[in-house]
């Protein structure tokens, strides 16, 4: 594995802690979340499941118990709500072994559908049962970086400072790309790392993209502009993929992206014609905790 080794240091000790443990991990999509997890988890887990995108709770629900039959749970029937669906998570996971029980969901903020009642469900499958004991980490995972920040993170009910750690997964840095173009034996020189860096970032999954058997410049063009090209749609489908109204936000990042140096607020709503109400702080904090933009104030402004 590239890279990672604080996040790794902290996700073992947590493991090898003599209390029940409560890790949020976020970040962008594609910046190696799950990928992460799996790797230092792969034969540790008591039970996994990753939420699906844009489906009903009725089904979001249905495929949780599948999930939990196919992993050793012996009920017979569907729960009715996400309560009846911890319960039996609780009976699974209490019928492991002795020794730490990983629990690991990915993409949570898709289980939290409108009107699912999932978040009240789960602050009780916490406090009420996984941190009475000593035996469980609690793994969460998501792209949708802002609802894990309002909803985990500064959470003012049941999860109110239950956290017990949290990893803010960062893209690669140049050194690490190098090393990862290492390690898939790529045969980019330093000055390729560089201008692939420009176009790829530090996002893993899309260097993974990349064929040994081509230039830098031919995996670009086969990538973004080819026919089938995989990362053709990823500007929309990122935005898509994380927010219910990307719209708005593709708006402003196109006004940012007019400008070299940034833009204050109100250059903000005058380029993407945008209403100055409190609706823009909330986009732009939104943008911020998915590391789309930063914020920086100028040396003497107020």
């Amino acid at each position: 594995m590239i890279g990672r080794k604080q996040e790794i240091e902290l996700l073992e000790q947590a493991y090898h802690s003599n209390r029940s443990e409560f890790i949020a991990i976020y970040g962008r999509r594609r910046v190696g979340k799950t990928f992460l997890v799996r790797q230092l988890f792969a034969d540790k887990f008591a039970f996994t499941y990753s939420g699906m995108p844009n489906v009903s709770t009725k089904v979001q629900l249905y495929n949780f118990y599948r999930e939990l039959q196919a992993q050793g749970c012996k009920a017979h029937s569907a729960p009715k709500n996400w309560t009846d669906a911890f319960f039996m998570l609780r009976e699974l996971v209490a019928s492991k072994p002795e020794g730490k029980k990983v629990i690991f969901l990915d993409e949570l903020p898709w289980m939290d559908s409108r009107q699912s009642s999932f978040l009240p469900a789960f602050e009780n499958f916490w406090n009420a049962w996984a941190s009475a004991r000593n035996d469980i980490l609690l793994i969460i995972c998501g792209s949708a970086t802002s609802w894990i920040v309002k909803k985990i993170l500064h959470n003012r009910g049941g999860l109110h400072n239950r956290l017990t750690n949290q990893i803010c997964l960062q893209p690669f840095n140049l050194k690490e790309c190098e090393d990862y173009v290492k390690e898939m034996n790529l045969p980019l020189d330093r000055q390729q790392v560089i201008e692939g860096y420009m176009v790829f970032g530090g996002i893993p999954f899309y260097w993974s993209l990349l064929e040994r058997n081509k230039s830098l410049t031919q995996n670009i063009d086969l990538l973004f502009f080819g026919r089938n090209a995989k990362l053709k749609d990823e500007f929309q489908e990122l935005y898509r993929s994380l927010f219910t109204k990307p719209e708005v936000y593709v708006e402003i990042i196109k006004a940012l992206g007019t400008k070299k140096v940034g833009m204050t607020r109100d250059e903000i709503i005058s380029s993407a014609e945008l209403d100055s109400g409190g609706k823009l702080t909330g986009y732009l904090e939104d943008l911020e905790n998915c590391g789309f933009i930063r914020r920086y104030q100028a040396i003497g402004s107020k």
